[in-house]
C-alpha cells in the first residue's frame, strides 16, 4: 500500500475524534503537504531519512512543518496499529521541531483606537467578523473558543465552554462584551453564534477579514491572537495579578501565564523612573 492509498481510510476512521476546525486543518495538512511529498512511498517504507529531508526541505516554512509533523505521526502511528507498518517503526519519533521564538506583539492605546476606529467603519460591511474581533478584544480569549461559540453556552454573566484548548473553560463576560452578543441578530437557544463556513460543520472563517481590517488599521503585523495578549498586556499595567490573569486566560498551567511576567517588571522600571523623576525634579537636579 503507498501513503496516498491509505489516507482515505485513515481519514474515514480517525476523523470523528477530531473537532470539526481540527478535521479542516488536517486535511489541508494531508492534501497540501503530505501527499505530495509521501504520496507514491510504500506506506511500511517511510524511513527516518525521507522525513529529514522534507524537514530540511522545509526550513522556509518552519511554521508549516511545526504544524504538520504531528499529523504524519498520528497517521504513521495508525498504520502500525493496522498492521501496515511494524510496530514501534514510525519515523517521526524523536524528530525536532524548529525552534521558533514566540512572537510578541502587543497594541497600544494609539492602536487600540485606530483599530476600533476601522471596526466602527465596517461593521455594516462585515458584521460577523467586526463583532468575533470584538469579542476576542474584550474576553481575552482564543480565536477557535469565539467562531465556535454556541448560544448554549452562553450563561451571563460568563460562556461555560464543555471543550477548549485546555478542557472545560469558563469565559468572564464584562459589560462591553455582553453588549456584543446582546446585539447579535437570529438569537436562538441553540446553534453556533456566527454560523459555519458554506456547506461544512467548520465555524466561521474570521481569517480573511482580519487581514483587511489589520491593513486598514496600519496595523498589518498584528495577529489575532496578539489580541489576546493585549488583553493580558493592559491587565498587567492595570496592576492585576498573573494568578488572576491565569484564570481570565484560561491556563492550566502558571507556566504558561508566567511568559508576562516580564511586562510586570516593564511596569514596576516605569513607575521608578517615573518616581524618580519627580523626586529629582523636587530636589532641582535635572532627571
Amino acid at each position: 500500500m503507498i501513503f496516498a492509498d491509505y489516507v482515505d481510510e485513515f481519514l474515514s476512521d480517525y476523523e470523528r475524534h477530531w473537532k470539526p476546525l481540527t478535521v479542516y486543518r488536517n486535511r489541508q495538512a494531508v492534501y497540501s503537504e503530505l501527499i505530495p511529498v509521501f504520496g507514491d512511498m510504500p506506506l511500511a517504507s517511510i524511513a527516518r531519512c525521507d522525513v529529514m529531508r522534507w524537514r530540511d526541505a522545509m526550513a522556509s516554512r518552519s511554521g508549516v512543518f511545526n504544524r504538520t509533523l504531528p499529523v504524519l505521526a498520528v497517521m504513521l502511528n495508525y498504520a502500525e496499529q493496522l498492521g501496515y507498518r511494524r510496530r514501534g517503526s514510525n519515523p517521526c519519533r524523536g524528530t525536532p521541531r524548529f525552534k521558533r521564538k514566540l512572537p510578541e506583539r502587543y497594541l497600544s492605546p494609539v492602536e487600540y483606537r485606530r483599530l476600533f476606529a476601522v471596526l466602527c467603519d465596517a461593521e455594516s460591511e462585515f458584521p460577523k467578523a467586526v463583532a468575533i474581533i470584538r469579542l476576542l478584544i474584550f474576553t481575552g480569549a482564543r480565536r477557535s473558543e469565539i467562531v465556535a461559540l454556541r448560544w448554549e453556552y452562553i450563561k451571563p454573566p460568563r460562556l461555560f465552554l464543555p471543550d477548549s484548548k485546555t478542557g472545560p473553560k469558563v469565559i468572564y463576560l464584562n459589560r462591553q462584551a455582553q453588549a456584543i452578543i446582546d446585539a447579535l441578530p437570529n438569537r436562538s437557544q441553540s446553534g453556533l453564534l456566527f454560523g459555519c463556513v458554506r456547506k461544512t460543520h467548520v465555524p466561521f472563517n474570521v481569517d480573511p477579514i482580519w487581514r483587511i481590517l489589520r491593513k486598514r488599521a496600519a496595523l498589518p503585523d498584528v495577529r489575532m491572537h496578539d489580541l489576546r495578549h493585549s488583553f493580558a498586556s493592559v491587565a498587567i499595567r492595570d496592576d492585576i495579578s498573573l494568578t488572576v490573569i491565569g484564570k481570565l486566560l484560561g491556563h492550566s498551567l502558571p507556566e504558561t501565564t508566567a511568559r508576562y511576567a516580564h511586562l510586570a517588571d516593564d511596569a514596576v522600571m516605569d513607575a521608578a523612573s517615573r518616581i524618580c523623576s519627580s523626586i529629582a525634579s523636587a530636589m532641582g537636579v535635572k532627571a
